[in-house]
C-alpha cells in the first residue's frame, strides 16, 4: 500500500516551546545519525499520553488504513509477518512462509497465539481475514491482484496460490494484508467494528480499551498476551489529538510523554530543548515533483534540465528547517531492507539530480528541447513545504531559460491531484510527499508503469513494464535487486517523478521515557511493548 503524507507549516513552531525563532538551532541533515530504536526502557510506567495529528475516523484498518489509524492499532492488531526496527521481515503470527514454487505460499500457523478473547487463532480466521483485506474497496486490496485463492491446508496452514509470482507479498503480509482478525467478533459486531465503544478483534500485546469520541482513545496492556517473550513496560498508552502547537507545548510541559511526528515542524521546535529528546530514524519518505503531460513537462529533455536546476540543499533547508537530505531517487534509504551496499553503490553514481543546481547543463538541454516559451504551472496549497519548493521550480526556470508560475490550489482539494484528470490538466507540477509501507523499492516502481494510475507524464516503455513484471516475481534478493537498481535508473533518467529530498521519520520522547522504535515502523510494529522508563 502506497501513501502520502499531509503537512502542516513550520511558521511560528519554534516560539512555541518557549522561546524566540532565533535561538533553535536546525539539526544538520550530514550529521544526523539515524537509529532504528531509541535507548532501551529499564522500568515500568503506568500510563503514557501518545499525541497524533488527528483523531482516527475507524479503527478498522480494511476500512481505512491512515497513519493515525496504522500508529493505534499497531500495538493491537497482528499480522503473519513483522517489520523490525531495522525494516526487515520475520514471521510472526505465521511461523513460517514457504514457496515450494514461486506460484505458492505456504503458510505455517503458530499453535499458541490467541485472539483478545481467549480464542485460538485458526486457519480459518487467517483464511476469513485475508479474504476480507481482498474485499472490493477494502484499504489493502490492491495487494492481492496477483493473487488466485487462498485456503485453509491444514489445521495450522493456510495455500495461497498466485496467478503470477509476486515476491513482495511476504512484505505484504507485514502490513496491512497481513492482520488477522477474530472472524467471530467482527462479524457479530457487523458495521459497528471499529467504531467507538466496540471491542477490538485482535490477538496484539495491548487491547482496546476505551474510545471516547472527540476527546481520547486508551489502549491496556493485555495480561494473557500469548508471546511470553514480550514483556510490555507500560500498564496503557492514551492517544489524544493535537495541532503542531499544541503537540509541542503538551510535550515540553510534560503532559504527553511522545510522539511520531509527520511534519518537520515539531521535531526543529524541540531539538534543543532539554525536556525532550528527538531520534530520527530510516524512513522511504520523499518529496517529489510529479509532472502531468500538460504541457512542456511532457518532454524528458525539460524534466531533466529542471531536476539539474533545482536547488535541493536550498529547499531541505528553506523548506524543513535542514531537517531533510537532497536526494536523487523517488524512495527513501529505508526501503533497503536487503542488498544494501548493492543499492548504496547504485544510488552514489546516479546522476541528473544534483544537491546544488548544474545550471550550464541544464541550460543545454533546454536548448536541445527548443527553449520552449509555454510556462510551467507548479501547485501549491499554501503549506510551507510545497511553497518553498513551488518557489524554487519557478527560480530554477528563470535561470535555464524557462518561465513558472505558481497556481495556488485549497489545501482540502489538494489530494484530488490523484483522481481528478481535469484538476491536473490546470498545472504541470505538483509537489508532495510519498512514501510506501513495504521495505523493498520495488514496492514503489510499478508507478512508472504504461497506463499507471500515478504516471501523469505518459513514460511508456515496454522494456520498463517487463522488468517491473521480472523483479516482482524474482525471490531471490540479489536478482530482484539487480532489476530494481536498473528500474530505478530508467525512472530516473527520464524523471518520471523529480525527486527532491529525503525526510527522516522522527519520534520525539518526554525525558522520563525511552524504548520504541525510531523508524517508519511504528505503523506495523507494535511500538508501545517497547515503550517504558528510562533507567
Amino acid at each position: 500500500m502506497k501513501k502520502t503524507l499531509a503537512l502542516v507549516g513550520l511558521i511560528g513552531l519554534t516560539a512555541a516551546c518557549g522561546g524566540p525563532a532565533a535561538t533553535t538551532k536546525a539539526p544538520d541533515p550530514a550529521k544526523l545519525t539515524l537509529v532504528d530504536r531509541t535507548a532501551k526502557a529499564a522500568g515500568p510506567l503506568d500510563n503514557a499520553v501518545w499525541l497524533l495529528d488527528e483523531e482516527p475516523g475507524t479503527l478498522d484498518l480494511d476500512a481505512d488504513g491512515g497513519t493515525a489509524n496504522r500508529t493505534v492499532m499497531s500495538n493491537v492488531c497482528e499480522r503473519l509477518m513483522q517489520t523490525q526496527p531495522d525494516m526487515t521481515v520475520k514471521p510472526w503470527l505465521a511461523e513460517q512462509a514457504a514457496q515450494p514454487d514461486p506460484a505458492t505460499m505456504v503458510l505455517t500457523l503458530r499453535k499458541d497465539a490467541t485472539f483478545h478473547d481467549g480464542s485460538p487463532v485458526t486457519a480459518d480466521d487467517v483464511v476469513w481475514s485475508l479474504d476480507r483485506h481482498a474485499g472490493d474497496g477494502m484499504d489493502e486490496s490492491d495487494e492481492f491482484e496477483d493473487v488466485e485463492s487462498v485456503r485453509k491446508s491444514g489445521e495450522h496452514e493456510v495455500t495461497i496460490a498466485f496467478k503470477r509470482p509476486n515476491a513482495l507479498f511476504v512484505q505484504a503480509l507485514a502490513g496491512g494484508a497481513g492482520i488477522v482478525l477474530n472472524k467471530k467478533v467482527v462479524e457479530k459486531l457487523g458495521k459497528e467494528f471499529g467504531t467507538p465503544g466496540h471491542d477490538d478483534a485482535c490477538s496484539g500485546p495491548y487491547r482496546l480499551a476505551e474510545w471516547k469520541s472527540g476527546g481520547q482513545l486508551t489502549i491496556e496492556r493485555y495480561a494473557a498476551y500469548w508471546n511470553k517473550d514480550v514483556k510490555p513496560l507500560t500498564k496503557s498508552v492514551t492517544f489524544k489529538w493535537a495541532d503542531d502547537t499544541a503537540l509541542v507545548n503538551s510535550l515540553v510541559t510534560g503532559e504527553a510523554q511522545g510522539a511520531y511526528l509527520s511534519d518537520t515542524g515539531p521535531a526543529v521546535a524541540l531539538q534543543s530543548n532539554q525536556a525532550v529528546s528527538v531520534a530520527y530514524g530510516a524512513t522511504t519518505r520523499v518529496f517529489v515533483l510529479l509532472p502531468t503531460d500538460r504541457g512542456v513537462m511532457k518532454d524528458p529533455k525539460i524534466r531533466r534540465a529542471l531536476s539539474l536546476a533545482v536547488d535541493r540543499a536550498g529547499i531541505a533547508k528553506s523548506g524543513f528547517a535542514g531537517l531533510a537530505r537532497p536526494w536523487k531517487v523517488p524512495v527513501g534509504a529505508g526501503a533497503w531492507s536487503y542488498e544494501k551496499a548493492a543499492f548504496q553503490a547504485a544510488y552514489d553514481q546516479l546522476q541528473g539530480a544534483p544537491e546544488s543546481p548544474q545550471l550550464e547543463e541544464a541550460k543545454k538541454l533546454v536548448q536541445e528541447a527548443g527553449s520552449p516559451k509555454e510556462p510551467i504551472v507548479v501547485a501549491t496549497d499554501g503549506e510551507q513545504s510545497r511553497t518553498v519548493i513551488a518557489n524554487a521550480v519557478v527560480d530554477a526556470a528563470k535561470k535555464i531559460g524557462l518561465t513558472a508560475q505558481i497556481k495556488s490550489v485549497p489545501g482540502s482539494e489538494f489530494g484530488s491531484f490523484y483522481t481528478d484528470k481535469s484538476l491536473r490538466a490546470q498545472v504541470d507540477l505538483v509537489p508532495d510527499d510519498w512514501y510506501i509501507t513495504k521495505s523493498d523499492p520495488i514496492g514503489f516502481y510499478d508507478n512508472g508503469l504504461t497506463g499507471s494510475a500515478n504516471n501523469w507524464v505518459g513514460f511508456s516503455s515496454p522494456e520498463y513494464d517487463q522488468l517491473v513484471a521480472k523483479a516482482l516475481e524474482a525471490t531471490d534478493d540479489a536478482a530482484r535487486a539487480k532489476d530494481v537498481i536498473e528500474l530505478q535508473r530508467r525512472f530516473t533518467a527520464d524523471m518520471v517523478w523529480i525527486s527532491l529530498v529525503e525526510v527522516p521519520n522522527a519520534v520525539v520522547l518526554g525525558g522520563k521515557v525511552t524504548g520504541p522504535p525510531a523508524s517508519q515502523v511504528h505503523m506495523g510494529y507494535p511500538w508501545a511493548a517497547d515503550l517504558g522508563a528510562k533507567g
